[in-house]
């Protein structure tokens, strides 16, 4: 009786198994599965089969000696059984495992998914900061309506009523004033040293 408690004392652990099946590679098994749930969906067993039933009832019907299944064919029906008792389960399993596989690439569609759906978000919150950056720096067309306005405000009279000179003008002024400080400098030497 302390065995029994001993080994139920643990609720929260599952009990190990006993296993008396001979162990067997199940990838394997489910690959020969699939291949032969394969050759199941195709014309050639179909054509197949249907050769074969054709002989067996021809065999049974028409060769007297060799009828070793009479009229309602019933080791054909059990050759059928058999096969479609085998031929369920292995379609099914199958199914299943393309079923997994199928799983399998929804989950890495929907991952992939979810990273474009973030770099798309990222990229587009990226390009609402670059547009906002941008509508704050000076563009062309603001430069020129700018530059514009200040040449209008050049080219209007000051309060003196001095209207600026042109470009050429100012530069025979800047030379008259160059030589009058000369001379006036030259004027200034020649008073000292005397």
């Amino acid at each position: 009786m302390s065995d029994v408690v001993r080994s139920r004392s643990r609720l929260d652990q599952p009990r190990e198994r006993r296993r008396r099946l001979p162990q067997f590679d199940t990838d394997a098994f489910g690959r020969i599965s699939e291949r032969f749930a394969q050759f199941l969906g195709t014309g050639t067993f179909i054509l197949l089969q249907t050769v074969i039933v054709i002989f067996w009832v021809s065999l049974n019907v028409f060769a007297v000696r060799l009828r070793w299944d009479p009229y309602p064919f019933i080791l054909l029906n059990l050759a059928f059984s058999t096969q479609a008792a085998y031929a369920a389960p292995l379609i099914l399993l199958a199914q299943n495992r393309q079923a997994d596989r199928d799983r399998i690439a929804l989950e890495e569609d929907r991952q992939r998914a979810q990273a474009a759906k973030a770099d798309t978000e990222y990229l587009a919150r990226e390009l609402a900061a670059l547009r906002i950056a941008l509508g704050e720096v000076a563009t062309r067309e603001y430069l020129r309506s700018e530059l514009g306005r200040v040449v209008e405000e050049l080219r209007e009279p000051e309060l003196d009523g001095d209207l600026p000179r042109p470009a050429g003008e100012s530069r025979r002024a800047d030379r008259r004033l160059s030589t009058d400080s000369k001379r006036e400098t030259d004027s200034r030497r020649a008073r000292l040293t005397r």
